[in-house]
């Protein structure tokens, strides 16, 4: 089929700063799918069906579709891949029918007000996500440039930004870029005034600074114990950095955490790379709560919760790339689970303390193979006037990659 879907980029100049394919495409369209303020920008002159986003958007994707072979456009803000409908179009329409005509995106246009180089940028949505995003990229002399939501977005950026340390940092707040109404206010995150106004449509620069005696946080496994609220189930710093790199989280993949605890791997697996993904499985209602703030705080927003008990509770879930089991591995029946969910080639990693757990662990290494590691950690810690070594319980850890 050839191309019957076009994705028009159009900024804040409207009609006006169309070029001459989007101008004939929408010409041609029989219907024109958009936003409110888009479908306002176009003349009497386009004679298309106008269609706005409903919500849920889902119900808008389906008349858009049914559709197929007719002439038909899209409008959308900016860049149309770069966090937009663009990208959402693409994984239901193929390339060879559909063609995207990108305008400027708010993040280019920002970084040229700013004389900043955007390969250097860390380039941030909030536009119908969550703010916590924001946090794995609060680095002291970081930049940021921050699609907002709406116009309240500034106060909660920059209250967020004094909650972790970083009131000094400077925002540059630039209003309708590209159009005739653009306009920049220029703060710090501290001195910023809940009343200040700030339209809808805004992209939000931030230069970080920390406050003096913040600690940088590493996006490295391993993060201090500190950094989780937890009721004592925390997999603790040391072993926690050895059992991420034996889970090894690689770009686009999915994690497995059962017995999540307060989701200190689930966490620092989603933070190895924007694109990991991982499923916390945890019974206990009180660490759930814990998950989820930690989540929230840790800058993972999008870990996905499972209330329950495995191996009941795993029945249904996505295919995991890697699963760790950190509590219940004695659960009967629940090795044999997870390692007939996991894909070919994925790797399983559990961890035992008691005697019991341990015994099942070496068990299976006879059956499958793999690499049994006893950690045994110790710190210094005061002993009268001296320091002596005080050891933590020595974890067995079972890491096992199944053949592809």
């Amino acid at each position: 089929m050839t191309v019957w879907l076009t994705v028009i980029g159009i900024g804040e100049d409207g009609l006006a700063g169309l070029g001459e394919a989007a101008r004939d495409a929408l010409g041609a369209a029989r219907v024109v799918f958009g936003g409110q303020r888009h479908l306002a920008m176009l003349p009497d002159s386009v004679l298309a069906e106008r269609h706005p986003w409903p919500s849920p958007f889902t119900d808008g994707l389906k008349a858009l579709l049914a559709r197929r072979g007719q002439p038909v456009c899209v409008l959308a803000s900016g860049d149309p891949m770069l966090f937009g409908v663009g990208a959402t179009l693409s994984r239901e329409v193929p390339a060879a029918e559909m063609r995207v005509l990108p305008a400027p995106s708010a993040f280019s246009l920002a970084a040229a007000r700013l004389g900043w180089a955007l390969q250097e940028v860390a380039q941030v949505s909030i536009h119908g996500r969550a703010l916590e995003l924001v946090h794995p990229h609060l680095h002291h002399g970081a930049r940021l440039l921050v699609l907002a939501h709406d116009g309240s977005s500034p106060a909660a950026l920059a209250a967020l930004l004094r909650a972790r340390g970083f009131g000094d940092s400077r925002l540059v707040v630039l209003e309708h870029l590209g159009g005739a109404l653009e306009r920049r206010v220029e703060t710090t995150a501290a001195a910023w005034r809940e009343d200040d106004a700030v339209a809808p449509l805004n992209v939000i620069a931030v230069q970080c600074r920390a406050d003096a005696g913040v600690r940088p946080m590493s996006l490295l496994a391993g993060l201090p114990d500190a950094a989780y609220r937890h009721d004592g189930q925390l997999t603790k710093r040391d072993v926690r950095a050895v059992t991420l790199a034996h889970l090894g989280p690689c770009p686009g993949e999915l994690l497995w955490d059962v017995g999540a605890g307060c989701g200190s791997i689930s966490i620092e697996w989603m933070r190895a790379h924007p694109s990991c993904r991982a499923i916390a499985i945890e019974e206990n209602a009180g660490r759930q709560g814990l998950i989820r703030a930690n989540a929230a705080a840790l800058g993972v927003p999008g870990l996905q919760l499972v209330a329950g008990s495995a191996p009941g509770a795993l029945a249904g879930l996505a295919e995991p790339d890697a699963i760790f089991i950190g509590g219940g591995v004695t659960e009967a029946g629940l090795l044999e689970a997870c390692w007939a969910a996991l894909r070919p080639g994925g790797r399983l990693v559990a961890n035992a303390v008691t005697l019991q757990s341990e015994t099942l662990l070496v068990a299976w290494r006879q059956r499958l193979g793999g690499d049994l590691i006893r950690l045994a950690v110790s710190h210094a810690a005061p002993l009268g006037s001296f320091d002596a070594w005080r050891g933590a319980l020595p974890v067995t850890l079972l890491s096992v990659a199944k053949d592809l």
